[in-house]
């Protein structure tokens, strides 16, 4: 069974995603390890969200919520977060549920800028995470797999993928006004990464020209990279006192800033710009600048909070067609888990009618039969078989796989012991990815 827990900027505090965040999608592998029920796990962890995904053994009348409840212990240990608190705050999906909601989170639908284009690049790295790490498992690897089918036909068949969204450009587009000329700015980058090369299209996108770097980690290849202005360690102070608009997208711990108010003031009075207006773009999660920054005159700070709260209402057309698309790939993708759930007995049911062909044919041999009878002996059992399978797929499409499966067990009594010993042995990441 799949299962997801999922936390989001809708119903879950900044404050608590930010200690979700420090996590990473490096949990997977600890978190795969909470439960013995628990085969897989994949975690998705980005500036809005924090998400694992979960490949449970589905017993008979065995339910989830065991495991569910030992993985949320181990992401309250990995934390400061309480169970309790953790356990009110997520949301919990499984069975086709889990397919809608990653299918429409690849998509971008459940984004603060819908239709973002960061995300499904995000989606596929937190299962290279889970898989380097050995955390994944062949139904976890098939949902990712399909997530990002699905966003890619979102981004091909629906005005989604014309505008270039991102968390990123929402948050340039809303300091527009408070800006001015970005032409005229001078803007100073905080970061290296992924999140820093997109701030800085959408940087440039606007028309800003005057675009410094500074890496905490000491990362310099970027600057090179881009042509940019590299500032250094001993510089850092004073160049984000002379700023006009400070962009912060790095990876610290949560009690960590790149920007504190006692600093900054300090900094703005030596650099003589303690009047001057100035914006702070926070894109860090978790968050990279003190909130004390708001008390500081002339400074104004936006965060993702902020970015939240002034998220446009996208065109409900656009956004029902590319829903329609998602919930289509997901029941596409419920048909083909069904399908594949009966596969063993499939396999079994042919190896056994195969061995019985096969006993057959030597008698007819002994016998002196000729080509003809065998090809006809090959015939009948190569259409039985057709017949038995097109039927078993039907059935397990319509949601009765086990019905038939149960079936076969019970007419073929060699693949009985094949089937049951499938499905009943505990399946090793591992086998499944082999």
């Amino acid at each position: 069974m799949l299962v997801c827990l999922t936390a989001h900027q809708r119903t879950t505090p900044l404050e608590d995603l930010e200690q979700l965040s420090v996590l990473g999608d490096r949990a997977a592998a600890e978190l795969a390890r909470a439960h013995e029920a628990i085969r897989g796990a994949v975690v998705l962890a980005t500036c809005n969200r924090f998400e694992a995904y979960f490949d449970v053994a589905d017993a008979p009348d065995a339910s989830p919520i065991p495991a569910m409840d030992a993985a949320m212990e181990r992401i309250s240990g990995l934390t400061a977060l309480p169970f309790r608190r953790l356990r009110d705050t997520v949301d919990f999906a499984h069975g086709n549920g889990v397919a809608q909601h990653l299918f429409s989170v690849a998509a971008g639908l459940d984004s603060v800028a819908v239709g973002e284009d960061e995300i499904s690049g995000q989606v596929g790295r937190a299962l290279e995470a889970a898989r380097r790490d050995g955390a994944t498992t062949a139904p976890l690897e098939h949902l990712f797999q399909r997530a990002t089918e699905t966003s890619r036909a979102v981004k091909n068949s629906t005005r989604l993928g014309e505008s270039g969204r991102s968390l990123v450009r929402l948050a340039v587009e809303l300091a527009g006004s408070r800006v001015g000329a970005w032409e005229d700015a001078r803007v100073l980058l905080v970061g290296t990464g992924r999140y820093a090369a997109a701030s800085l299209a959408a940087l440039r996108a606007v028309g800003a020209t005057d675009v410094r770097v500074h890496s905490p980690s000491g990362r310099n290849r970027f600057a090179e990279r881009e042509n940019l202005v590299l500032v250094t360690g001993d510089r850092f102070a004073h160049e984000a006192a002379e700023a006009d608009v400070i962009v912060t997208c790095t990876t610290t711990t949560a009690d960590a800033f790149v920007l504190t108010a006692e600093g900054h003031r300090a900094a703005r009075a030596s650099a003589g710009t303690a009047q001057r207006e100035q914006l702070v773009i926070d894109l860090g999660m978790p968050r990279n600048v003190d909130s004390g920054l708001r008390s500081l005159d002339g400074v104004e700070v936006l965060d993702l909070d902020t970015i939240r709260v002034h998220a446009p209402i996208d065109e409900f057309a656009t956004i029902d067609e590319a829903r329609l698309i998602v919930q289509t790939a997901a029941q596409r993708h419920a048909t083909a888990r069904r399908v594949h759930e009966v596969a063993p007995a499939v396999v079994d049911m042919r190896a056994y009618v195969h061995d019985v062909l096969g006993a057959e044919i030597a008698r007819a041999r002994s016998r002196g039969a000729g080509e003809d009878t065998e090809a006809a002996l090959r015939h009948f059992s190569g259409a039985l078989l057709h017949g038995l399978i097109a039927q078993g797929h039907a059935l397990a499409s319509a949601g009765d796989g086990t019905a038939w499966r149960d079936a076969v067990a019970t007419v073929f009594p060699d693949a009985t012991r094949q089937s049951s010993a499938r499905i009943e042995r505990p399946r090793d990441p591992g086998r499944d990815l082999g």
